[in-house]
């Protein structure tokens, strides 16, 4: 029988039997925490890991983790829903066939300069608002813009999604990431702004520009667009209208009214059965697109679900805290490049367990604080080695939920997936390293 890569399901099955053996080798323990007024979330206290009594996981709560994981990720699916619905029936009236087209005619000679507007456009949304899950539902539409101007899918979703992480990632002023571990450290945020600034655009222009020469296929395909002029009708301008003003309300909404996943589900939804109605598909013809495109995201739903799996039973087994106090503490008996390097890695890695870049932030910043107090380096070092890998490894974990349901819904296998994105992903890692050996002499 020939072996093939696993499926996503698969991968994350076995993370979460992984994760549940991991209990019974892994003595549970806790951090003591408590509410830092500032911020509204608890934090650890430094100091204060002690065991507690050992809750493995048996056969049975690690099954019943799988449903309970998509209960606690039900706003996110019932978001990927929603919002992928309302995006094929935007599909289906045809109005996004034909602005794509338009699009591509106008930077018809300068389609470098679209790439590159793509790439800056996400990467502003990942590093404002932490853009992530809002992408699946624009699958389609980067599948469509690939085909049509013969790209490998692969670069068209790293110039969108990878670049919103990419963003969020070495962003000075995100407010799930950086912004939340400077307030945790006790830091002005001005403080570091301009350094960041710079390693953030420096980052977004390396990225962009790796997929920009990296992506075109070699090949032509029998899609090659043929440029002529392209008429948008009052009926289909209206419909890309709300669509693409659906986001920019959803991102006012995110960042001013603290909006969270029903909110923009709801916002959605209206938008979706509007943009039939105008379209001309009826209420009948609307519903059916709307049922056609559950059934488009209902994968990316379930890996979602999965995702959540494996950081549930990892909570309730109580061995978060040991992994991360594992790691943590053989780095003070080292120089301070050496710890700093040491601290940057160990991030990346237990961001793997902890794939939420806030409460990973609530997680390590309370304990890399100390000890770079105690190495008398500057807390920017804590917050620097923390951003950036825990960003950067949402583009390859396959505990990211939010990634590996976008590969799901353009159809790019994972495998396909890592293959095509290591390079660039080593690129930017080092970028990141690099910053934080500057700020050693940067800050002090």
């Amino acid at each position: 029988m020939k072996l093939s890569f696993p499926h996503p399901i698969i991968i994350l099955l076995g993370f979460i039997l992984l994760a549940g053996l991991s209990s019974y080798f892994i003595q549970s323990g806790s951090y003591d925490r408590v509410l830092d007024l500032e911020t509204g979330r608890e934090v650890i206290v430094p100091g204060s890991f002690h065991t507690v009594e050992d809750q493995n996981a048996s056969i049975y709560e690690i099954i019943l983790a799988i449903p309970e994981g998509f209960i606690l990720g039900a706003d996110i699916v019932v978001l990927i829903l929603l919002l992928g619905g309302a995006f094929y029936v935007v599909e289906k009236t045809g109005a996004l066939h034909i602005g794509i087209e338009a699009l591509i005619y106008k930077f018809r000679s300068r389609q470098y300069l679209l790439l590159y507007l793509i790439g800056f456009v996400f990467a502003f949304c990942g590093s404002t608002m932490a853009m992530q899950e809002e992408i699946i539902a624009l699958a389609p539409v980067l599948v469509i813009l690939a085909r049509k101007i013969n790209y490998d899918i692969r670069s068209i979703v790293a110039l969108a999604l990878g670049s919103a992480l990419v963003g969020a990632s070495f962003s000075p002023f995100n407010p799930f990431g950086s912004l939340l571990s400077q307030t945790i450290a006790e830091l002005d945020f001005e403080e570091g702004f301009a350094f960041r600034g710079v390693f953030l655009i420096a980052a977004i222009l390396v990225w962009c520009s790796y997929h920009i020469k990296y992506g075109k296929l070699k090949t032509a395909i029998s899609e090659t667009v043929v440029m002529k002029p392209v008429k948008i009708s009052i009926q289909n301008a209206l419909i890309l209208f709300l669509t693409f003003g659906g986001i920019g309300v959803m991102a006012w909404g995110i960042i001013y009214q603290d909006w969270g996943y029903n909110e923009m589900s709801a916002l959605f939804f209206v938008i979706g059965i509007s943009c039939g109605l105008i379209g001309k598909l009826g209420l009948n013809g609307t519903a059916r697109a709307y049922t056609a495109g559950f059934s488009e995201m209902i994968f990316a739903g379930v890996i979602v679900g999965l995702a959540r799996s494996v950081y549930l039973i990892l909570q309730d087994t109580a061995i978060i805290d040991p992994m991360i106090q594992g790691i943590f503490e053989p780095l003070q008996y080292m120089p301070v490049q050496l710890a700093a390097v040491g601290l940057y890695l160990s991030q990346a890695i237990i961001h793997i367990p902890v794939p939420s870049t806030s409460g990973h932030a609530v997680l390590t910043t309370p304990l890399a604080v100390p000890l770079m107090d105690l190495l008398g380096v500057s807390r920017q070092i804590a917050v620097l080695t923390y951003q950036y890998p825990a960003g950067l490894m949402d583009i390859l974990t396959p505990t990211n939920g939010g990634m590996m349901a976008v590969l799901a819904a353009a159809g790019i296998k994972y495998n396909h997936w890592i293959s095509y994105i290591w390079k660039s992903w080593l690129l930017l890692m080092g970028l990141g390293l690099i910053s934080v050996l500057i700020a050693l002499i940067w800050f002090v």
